[in-house]
C-alpha cells in the first residue's frame, strides 16, 4: 500500500476533510491533496505529526518499506507491538515489553531468554530450539551490542530489586518468594475485579507498560498468584488457570 493511500484511509476513517488535516499539520490543503495524489511525500517532522495524530508508525505510513523487529528481543514489530517514549510517540526500534516509556526492561540476556522460551515454545517449536536460536540471535541485536552505551549502569535493576523486597515483606500467605519480575503489558494482565458492593474495577492502564510475575500457591490447588508493579503501587491477586474468577489480594500505595 502506498503513503498516498494510506494517508487518504487514515483520514477517512478519522473523519477528517483535507482542511481538517492540514489545520492540525500546519500545513495547506493543497499539501495534503498533493500527498493524497501521489505527487509528494510528507516530510519527516510532518511524518511526526501524522504518527502521532493517527497512532501509527512512521514506517506504517510509508508503506512499511521496511521489515521492523526489536533489537532487544528479536521480535518482528509491527504497531501493535512497537514501543513508546515518554512523550507518546514510537520508538520503531523495540517492542513495549522490551522499552516503555523510556526505559529498558532488560539487562541480562539470560534472563530475556528465559523469558522468551516460556512464551515462543509450543507443538511446533521445542524449548531447546528457541533456546539455541535464541542464543545466537540476540548477540547480534544492536541493543545487545551496544548495552554498555544504551545502559543506564544497573539503575533499573536496582529498582526492581528494590520492588520484589517490597513485595516479599508483605509476607503474604501462600505466595512463594518472588525472585523476577518480568515487562508486561498493562492490556494482557488488566483483570477486573469485583468490589464487596457488587461493581467491577480495573486498576490499571492497557497501554502501560508494568513489571509483574506469575507464581503457583505454595498450597497447591489449580489458583496462581498475579503479581504487578511499577514505581506507583504493588497489586498482587489470585485467579484460576489463565486468569479466571480473580481476587484482588492487595494493592498498596508506594
Amino acid at each position: 500500500m502506498e503513503t498516498r493511500s494510506i494517508l487518504y484511509e487514515l483520514r477517512t476513517k478519522a473523519g477528517l476533510s483535507q482542511e481538517a488535516l492540514a489545520e492540525k499539520l500546519f500545513v495547506t490543503r493543497q499539501a495534503v491533496s498533493r500527498w493524497e495524489n501521489g505527487e509528494t511525500v510528507p516530510n519527516t517532522e510532518t511524518l511526526k505529526l501524522l504518527s502521532g495524530l493517527f497512532d501509527v508508525s512512521i514506517n506504517t505510513l510509508l508503506g512499511s518499506p521496511r521489515k521492523l523487529i526489536c533489537q532487544c528481543c528479536g521480535m518482528p514489530l509491527d504497531d501493535t507491538a512497537i514501543s513508546h517514549e515518554k512523550d507518546g510517540s514510537f520508538n520503531e526500534n523495540y517492542c513495549k515489553w522490551c522499552y516503555a516509556d523510556g526505559r529498558y526492561m532488560y539487562s541480562n540476556m539470560d534472563e530475556l531468554i528465559e523469558v522468551c522460551v516460556r512464551n515462543m515454545t509450543d507443538e511446533s517449536h521445542s524449548e531447546a530450539e528457541i533456546r539455541s536460536y535464541l542464543k545466537a540471535t540476540l548477540p547480534e541485536l544492536d541493543y545487545w551490542k551496544r548495552y554498555e552505551e544504551l545502559g543506564d549502569g544497573g539503575q533499573f535493576e536496582q529498582f526492581k530489586s528494590q520492588l520484589i523486597d517490597e513485595i516479599n515483606a508483605l509476607n503474604i500467605e501462600g505466595l512463594p518468594k518472588v525472585e523476577k519480575l518480568n515487562a508486561l503489558v498493562g492490556s494482557y494482565v488488566n483483570l477486573e475485579y469485583r468490589l464487596p458492593n457488587g461493581s467491577k474495577v480495573k486498576f490499571l492502564d492497557d497501554s502501560a507498560t508494568y513489571l509483574g510475575n506469575q507464581l503457583e500457591c505454595e498450597f497447591g490447588g489449580t489458583r496462581h498468584f498475579g503479581i504487578i508493579a511499577n514505581m506507583d503501587f504493588i497489586l498482587i491477586c489470585t485467579y484460576e488457570g489463565t486468569d479466571v474468577d480473580p481476587e484482588l489480594v492487595i494493592y498498596r500505595k508506594r
